[in-house]
């Protein structure tokens, strides 16, 4: 077995190491708009589930390579809302798109073909083909990093509104084989839902 010393790596490094040694990482297709009322879109594979009571979520926004602050943390942090849309295998293309640096002022939305339509209780769009879209308010983020290349603002979300495709609820579920997450692996992979097993949980014995 390799034992590495994380100290003695470079920050690009230890990038590629985590991002093939943590996965599947579940991919926020998040939607922001900013006080003029642009709109922007962009995948976080730094993102999962915080709790119940209240529902909330985390994604985590890393600095551009300049150092500078993208589009998504700079818009929830001026109006305090975001949409977390899912990303599904059907669109795979728009979720990858999207990832593209488009210089500021310039919507993903009209980029990648992916439709706006109206949130329910706060501003920020969410996107029409999203198998399932969050609509989320800002409640606290926390800086990991001095701010700098390969540092990240986590942002935690409260869900006040949930957007699910007809077809996909059943007895309040998500039915996993129809939603067909997509999930980031290591380098330029996706993952796509190819298996499951169903186990109940383990009991004490």
């Amino acid at each position: 077995m390799a034992s590495i010393e994380i100290s003695k790596l470079n920050i690009t490094e230890i990038y590629r190491l985590m991002i093939s040694a943590i996965v599947p990482r579940p991919i926020a297709w998040v939607s922001t708009i900013d006080g003029t009322g642009q709109t922007n879109l962009a995948p976080f594979s730094y993102f999962n589930a915080v709790s119940s009571t209240p529902p909330s979520l985390l994604f985590c926004v890393t600095r551009k390579p300049d150092g500078s602050k993208k589009d998504t943390e700079l818009n929830i942090l001026e109006t305090r809302e975001f949409v977390v849309n899912s990303s599904n295998e059907w669109n795979l293309e728009m979720v990858n798109e999207s990832s593209a640096p488009y210089p500021h002022g310039v919507s993903e939305f009209a980029k990648v073909g992916a439709t706006p339509a109206a949130s329910s209780l706060v501003k920020p769009p969410r996107v029409l083909q999203a198998g399932v879209s969050m609509e989320c308010k800002l409640l606290d983020t926390l800086q990991v990093g001095q701010g700098n290349l390969g540092s990240s603002l986590i942002i935690v979300g409260q869900i006040v509104a949930m957007h699910v495709r007809d077809d996909l609820l059943i007895n309040g579920e998500i039915d996993f084989e129809k939603y067909k997450p997509l999930s980031r692996l290591g380098g330029q992979l996706y993952g796509m839902n190819t298996a499951s097993i169903e186990k109940p949980r383990g009991v004490v014995k």
